[in-house]
């Protein structure tokens, strides 16, 4: 995708809605709709009439049939021994005899109703004898009466659930002097980023650095809700943040209102919101995140009802009317965006012990373990009313890249006991080495994208993920192949740290190139910008863990310096327009995966590995992380979700 608007976002690229001719309708087809209403309108009034006359017809039998609402119109039975008629349980007194009374309860029910609308009219006189501010006061205490009674229907308690065994929230601290000066600074850059948020930006999803006021894309509707909030907190808590951690815990207990009529990315609200909450409620205990991860989810859950149960890309969080993106090959779904939803709706099925999350994610595995792959390559695309496959695209950077990752984390966090997850994870890689990976003239291993039988050598900084995974999913790879994909990933590390090291600023643009004698380089100007991304610091930091090799510290403290040099204006982080330039032009966003991603990956990087041990916590693919659910210290076995 190459256009130039391009929306930047945590997991994917999304180019804007394009509207031509086709989105509106033939004027012969406006011409027979116009009939179509004219006829309707014609026979409505016409059974309106039929209707209205049958109404006030004199014949009292039609209470017979029609209960009008009064309680002593039909009276139960008693006695069938006077002449009456049992019907369905209620006795009709004889014609004779109720014939005045029939017409008494009409004129009753006439009056009643004529008081009723003498009284709406002079509350109606009332009310416009008030002014229009005060009309406005009552409509919003009558909106708040019901926004919380709203919730306080939606907030009832959770059943209680042990929390699995929680090691390393709060350590990490490096005995090194120089390490640990490092660790400080990019606490400072948290601080800075954070600090900004709140004054300029507070309850706004992003903020404008530079322009110092609120910031959001569409990916959040047109509402207000904290996403960089929601998004930091778990980086303000292992930091060691407390303070800022209870400003926004105080800001979700008060103001988190999912209530509202808004449209958002389902897989965006996934792993930022619910992955968010679910993470902040793991390491503080606290349970107002429990309680909100499981009233958002519900509010996604209407993102399935499609024909197939793939769900919808965006979804209404208040009527719960989805649809999806109208550039993703012709209404299909995303495999980045449907396949990233098992970890958070796994530990919702376990926090809640109801199995519609678990239920939900496993049946989308189902479908896609029956249907054939190209070359065993998954495409990025499937349409979720038909179950096909769209255009044959196969990307392990935006649009793939986080369903392959949560197939191994899937494994992982499952203590390793979901080995139907790790075989569709070890075939998948098995495809992608075979038909996606190659060497350049240079010696740079890449990662290209497929598009229709064609190799593109091209490798996105979203790609630059998989060098992690690769280490990630080493120890548990078939035949013996742990050495092979350790090797791997330090390849792929290596490629995206030159991908940095190649521009003017050391920081990586969006997409590079391995074509002639270009490699790891962005050709084109739109694919030139960096938006405070965190994938390639996210891989020096698995590699690190996993060899503590001291390049992967250096190369990350090579980024710092870059992002607080080129990056960094005195109302937060901004990105920047071009890492080839000495003198590039601020893009004025600070993202809110900045927070969540790239500071704490940095902060992790020059932490111990105490700090949120990977033998106890996965990552979400925005940085959340989730704790391993061993079935030796949590109810998990005998929870029916999982049976």
């Amino acid at each position: 995708m190459t256009t130039p608007a391009l929306l930047p976002l945590s997991g994917r690229r999304l180019p804007p809605l394009n509207l031509g001719a086709s989105a509106f309708p033939h004027h012969r087809a406006t011409l027979r709709l116009s009939e179509k209403f004219i006829l309707l309108l014609i026979l409505s009034a016409f059974i309106t009439l039929c209707f209205g006359a049958f109404f006030f017809l004199p014949d009292s039998s039609k209470h017979k049939r029609f209960d009008l609402g009064l309680e002593d119109v039909l009276i139960p039975h008693v006695d069938t021994s006077k002449g009456g008629k049992n019907l369905g349980g209620f006795l009709i007194h004889g014609q004779g005899h109720d014939e005045h009374r029939h017409r008494e309860e009409e004129e009753r029910l006439r009056n009643k109703i004529r008081a009723d609308h003498e009284k709406a009219l002079e509350e109606a006189k009332e009310k416009l004898k008030k002014s229009r501010d005060e009309i406005q006061a009552e409509i919003q205490t009558e909106k708040n009466k019901v926004v919380q009674e709203l919730k306080k229907k939606d907030s009832k308690p959770l059943p209680p659930v042990p929390l699995p065994n929680l090691i390393g929230i709060n350590s990490g601290e490096p005995a090194d002097p120089d390490i640990r000066e490092k660790r400080n600074k990019v606490k400072e850059m948290m601080k800075h980023a954070w600090d900004n948020y709140r004054q300029y930006g507070w309850g706004h999803n992003e903020l404008k650095p530079i322009a110092r006021k609120g910031h959001s894309t569409n990916i959040f509707g047109n509402s207000q809700m904290g996403a960089t909030i929601v998004d930091a907190l778990d980086t303000l808590y292992i930091m060691g943040l407390h303070d800022e951690f209870r400003e926004g815990q105080e800001w979700i207990d008060k103001n988190l209102d999912f209530s509202v009529n808004s449209e958002v990315s389902v897989f965006e609200v996934n792993i930022r919101f619910i992955g968010g909450l679910l993470a902040a409620y793991y390491l503080s205990g606290q349970e107002v995140f429990k309680i909100k991860a499981v009233q958002l989810a519900g509010k996604l859950l209407p993102a399935f009802n499609t024909p197939t149960g793939i769900p919808w890309a965006m979804v209404n969080l208040k009527s719960g009317v989805g649809r999806n993106w109208g550039w993703a090959s012709a209404g299909s779904s995303i495999l980045a965006e449907f396949g990233t939803l098992h970890m958070e709706f796994v530990h919702l099925s376990y926090l809640t012990g109801d199995p519609v999350y678990y239920n939900k994610v496993m049946h989308i595995r189902k479908l896609l373990q029956k249907m054939d792959r190209p070359n065993g390559l998954y495409p990025n695309y499937l349409n979720p009313r038909t179950g096909r496959w769209g255009q044959h695209h196969t990307s392990v950077g935006g649009l793939g890249d986080s369903f392959y990752e949560y197939l191994l984390k899937a494994w992982l966090m499952s203590d390793k006991t979901d080995t139907e997850a790790r075989k569709m994870y070890d075939d998948a890689i098995e495809a992608i080495e075979k038909h996606l990976i190659r060497k350049s003239n240079g010696g740079l291993t890449f990662i290209g994208e497929w598009k229709n039988g064609h190799l593109e050598r091209k490798m996105g900084h979203l790609t630059c993920f998989a060098g992690g995974m690769f280490a990630l999913g080493a120890d548990g790879s078939r035949d013996d192949k742990a050495g092979h994909y350790l090797q791997l990933g330090a390849e792929i590390a290596h490629t995206c740290h030159e991908s940095y090291d190649r521009t003017t600023l050391k920081l990586g643009p969006e997409a590079f190139k391995f074509d002639g004698g270009v490699e790891a380089v962005a050709v084109r100007q739109n694919e030139k910008y960096y938006i405070l991304r965190p994938e390639v610091i996210e891989t020096y930091w698995y590699m690190w863990r996993f060899t503590h090799d001291p390049k992967y510290r250096q190369w990350g403290w090579e980024a710092t310096q870059a992002i607080d040099k080129y990056c960094r204006v005195s109302g937060g982080f901004s990105g920047v327009k071009d890492v080839y330039s000495s003198s590039p032009t601020y893009d004025d966003v600070q993202q809110s995966f900045f927070l969540a991603e790239t500071l704490k990956y940095l902060y992790l990087l020059f932490s111990n590995d105490d700090l949120l041990p990977l033998d106890n916590w996965v990552f979400n693919t925005e940085a959340h992380p989730l704790p391993v659910l061993h079935l030796a210290n949590t109810t998990l076995s005998g929870n029916p979700a999982y049976r």
